[in-house]
């Protein structure tokens, strides 16, 4: 059985971890349908871009109190990629509704993902 989170921080990524999985996804099914983007994975982005930025100032905020990760300058471009990656992505596909437009989010939102990921090795 994995370890529980110790932390409101560890808690709070793996929410943001596992909605940016399902964001992934979500968006993934609807470009393989090759529809037209629902305005629903535009709203499930930007409240995954939220749970970013929340996690980014909470990130942040462990940093000021002293916790300082090993990889303090790979710690704070990951805070900083995690929340710019989906505004430049949707900002880039702002006029485009089509299947590659979904393809685009399914790929900014994996890479999110990602980063959540290693924000998290970063700070053990």
């Amino acid at each position: 059985m994995p370890p529980l989170p110790h932390t409101a921080l560890d808690q709070l990524t793996y929410v943001a971890v596992g909605y940016a999985a399902l964001v992934t996804l979500a968006a993934l099914a609807v470009a393989v349908a090759a529809v037209p983007r629902p305005a629903v994975l535009d709203q499930g982005v930007w409240i995954l871009e939220a749970l970013l930025v929340i996690r980014a100032v909470a990130g942040l905020g462990v940093m000021l109190r002293g916790d300082h990760p090993a990889e303090q300058s790979a710690y704070v471009g990951y805070l900083v990629a995690s929340v710019c990656v989906l505004p430049i992505a949707m900002q880039s596909v702002a006029d485009d509704r089509g299947r590659w437009s979904n393809a685009v989010i399914t790929v900014a939102a994996l890479a999110v993902t990602v980063i959540a990921v290693r924000l998290q090795m970063t700070l053990r």
